[in-house]
């Protein structure tokens, strides 16, 4: 065997080959260029509990890393306008807001899904909506039995601060303009449609922002509640989200602080939050 492998024994082709192939690394596009989209690595803030019965409710804190590949934020109803003034305004404000932290979720591999209820036909032809539409219906599980007690806000007269009162009309088209639809985005206000595309591309967290929470947030065919209902990981972006709560209703708190109580129910009995930075990571 020691002399077989004697450097005199090897042809002077062989060596070289060997020199060569020791050397030179085949190019592989999955080591050259990785894939984007690593893990979301997110704080999460809900609300136990701790002593059961007793109405305290601790806050806590959770680190949860999720797959960004499995992970999809959804946009809802941040529409062109309001009927409401104030409700307007805000909204602007998140949309500025909001398109950074949608441009930084995209470049980790994030989904994003627009949901600008009522506004269908205006993107009837844009592609993203075709794209979700063409999806293949997938039958929802049977909803789990989750319950809740009433909110902390009163909302019964709509909910706007306006100084003037106002009556609710539609006042939106589209989505607010300020917010990009990107190539591989998608379009839809449709809860059964939105699951089918969901469990298509193997996503499992749904992370929502958009208006409003104690309304269309929670309880869209695409909101909290029922994507919960159905077994989707629902996580709220706390401060890219605003209520519908006129602080002259119970329980006369000003109107931020009024959006706190409600993210707050929502972290008790249906999901925790986040704030934006984190998807800034």
């Amino acid at each position: 065997m020691t002399a077989f492998l004697s450097p005199r024994r090897i042809p002077l082709t062989v060596v070289l080959a060997l020199l060569v192939a020791a050397l030179v690394v085949p190019f592989s596009p999955a080591v050259d260029k990785p894939e984007a989209g690593g893990q979301l690595k997110l704080n999460l803030r809900t609300r136990i509990e701790t002593f059961k019965g007793s109405g305290a409710w601790d806050e806590a804190a959770i680190v949860k890393e999720l797959p960004a590949r499995e992970t999809a934020i959804l946009i809802c109803d941040m529409w062109d306008k309001h009927w409401c003034q104030n409700a307007t305004k805000r909204c602007d404000a998140l949309a500025k807001k909001m398109e950074l932290v949608l441009k930084a979720a995209r470049e980790q591999g994030v989904l994003i899904i627009h949901a600008p209820s009522e506004c269908m036909d205006f993107y009837k032809d844009a592609p993203q909506r075709k794209r979700i539409q063409e999806v293949k219906r997938v039958e929802p599980p049977n909803e789990r039995e989750l319950t809740e007690p009433p909110l902390p806000v009163d909302a019964s007269d709509g909910g706007c601060d306006d100084d003037q009162p106002v009556k609710s009309f539609k006042a939106w088209t589209r989505q607010h303009p300020g917010l990009t639809i990107a190539d591989d985005d998608v379009i839809s206000d449709n809860g059964a449609e939105i699951y089918s595309f969901l469990k298509q591309r193997g996503v499992k967290n749904l992370v929502l922002c958009g208006v409003h929470t104690n309304m269309c947030v929670l309880g869209r065919s695409f909101g909290i509640r029922q994507m919960t209902k159905w077994g989707i990981r629902c996580v709220l972006i706390r401060d890219l989200t605003d209520s519908m709560y006129n602080p002259k209703k119970a329980p006369h708190v000003s109107h931020d602080e009024g959006t706190e109580l409600i993210v707050q129910h929502i972290e008790k009995y249906w999901c925790p939050s986040i704030v934006s930075s984190d998807l800034k990571k």
